[in-house]
C-alpha cells in the first residue's frame, strides 16, 4: 500500500529536489507551499493535516535569511521555531512520522573536528536560534526526526553555486572567505538520503536528530575555486579572511558535521562534495 507523504517548503531546493525523485516511488507525495497553505496559523496548519492524514512529514519549510533575520528575530522564529512546534504537536495527536531540516549553523564552529549529534549547540544568529529551537520543539515528540545538513545548494532557488557562476561571467575577480569551513551539499543527495529513510524495508526507523552533508571539507574558498575549475571560467578567485566581508550574522568557523550515525544506521553510501557539485552543474548545462 502506497505511502501518504506531505512536504512542506515544496518549491524551495530541498522540497523541489524531493518533487522530482518523488516521481520514482510508489508512494503519494502532496507539496505544499506558502501559497498552499500559511503553516504559521497554528489551527488552520492543524486541521489542514488532519484532513490529509499522511503517514510521513518532511518538514523542508524554513526562514533562510541568515542576515536578515538580525533584523526580523521574530519572523524567523515563528517559521523555524512555530512550525516545527506544530508539527509536533500534530504528531502527538496522529503517531505521523516527521523529519525536520535543521542546519550546521546551531553550532558555534569553535572547534575544528567533525560533529557529532551529541556535541552542544550554541548558536551564533538569531537564524540559527530559531533553528536551534525548532530541533528542540520537534524533539519533544518521540517519533520526530531532526537532520542537520550544510552549505545546500541545487539547481533549484537561489544558492551560492548559482550567485558564484553569475559572477564569474561578469566579474575579472571575486573576494571569498577562505576561513570558514565546512561540506557542500548537493540537494539531489540529501532527498535521496530522505527518500531512502521513509521507503518501506529500508531499516528500522529511528527518531532522533542526525547530520547529514556530502563528504570531504571546504571552505567557501575552496568551493567558488572548484565551482570555477568545473565551469572552465576566467575568473580570478581571492581568499579572504571573514573580517575583511562583516555580515550583520555570525557564522560557524568549523562547521563539518560527523556523519557516522546516520551512514551506519541506513548503511549509506555518501558522495565526496566534489562529486555532487560536478553532478549539480552538468545538470544545470542540460
Amino acid at each position: 500500500m502506497a505511502q501518504q507523504i506531505l512536504v512542506t517548503g515544496g518549491n524551495g531546493q530541498l522540497g523541489s529536489e524531493l518533487r522530482e525523485l518523488s516521481a520514482l516511488t510508489g508512494d503519494v507525495f502532496t507539496f505544499v507551499d506558502i501559497d498552499t497553505i500559511d503553516l504559521t496559523d497554528r489551527a488552520r496548519a492543524l486541521a489542514f493535516l488532519e484532513e490529509r492524514s499522511p503517514d510521513w512529514i518532511i518538514n523542508c519549510a524554513a526562514y533562510t535569511a541568515v542576515d536578515r533575520a538580525e533584523e526580523e528575530p521574530g519572523i524567523a522564529e515563528k517559521v523555524n521555531a512555530g512550525i516545527p512546534a506544530m508539527l509536533a504537536e500534530y504528531g502527538n495527536k496522529s503517531g505521523c512520522r516527521v523529519i525536520h531540516i535543521s542546519t550546521d549553523y546551531v553550532f558555534p564552529g569553535d572547534v575544528a573536528r567533525p560533529l557529532t549529534e551529541e556535541d552542544p549547540p550554541a548558536p551564533l544568529s538569531a537564524y540559527g536560534t530559531s533553528k536551534r529551537n525548532g530541533e528542540t520543539a520537534m524533539l519533544s515528540y518521540k517519533n520526530g526526526m531532526v537532520i542537520r545538513t550544510s552549505w545546500l545548494y541545487s539547481t533549484y532557488g537561489n544558492n551560492f553555486v548559482k550567485s558564484m557562476m553569475r559572477m564569474m561571467d561578469e566579474r575579472d575577480e571575486l573576494r571569498v572567505v577562505y576561513d570558514q569551513v565546512g561540506t557542500p551539499t548537493y540537494g539531489t543527495d540529501l532527498a535521496g538520503v530522505i527518500l531512502r529513510i521513509i521507503e518501506p524495508g529500508a531499516g528500522t526507523y529511528l527518531p532522533g536528530i542526525y547530520h547529514y552533508s556530502n563528504e570531504g571539507i571546504a571552505s567557501w574558498y575552496d568551493f567558488a575555486h572548484e565551482i570555477r575549475e568545473i565551469t572552465q571560467a576566467s575568473c580570478r578567485i581571492i581568499p579572504i579572511e571573514t573580517e575583511e566581508y562583516p555580515l550583520p550574522a555570525r557564522r560557524p568557523a568549523f562547521a563539518v558535521l560527523s556523519k557516522k550515525k546516520i551512514r551506519q544506521q541506513y548503511m549509506l553510501q555518501i558522495p565526496h562534495w566534489k562529486s555532487g557539485l560536478q553532478r549539480c552543474i552538468e545538470k544545470m548545462k542540460r
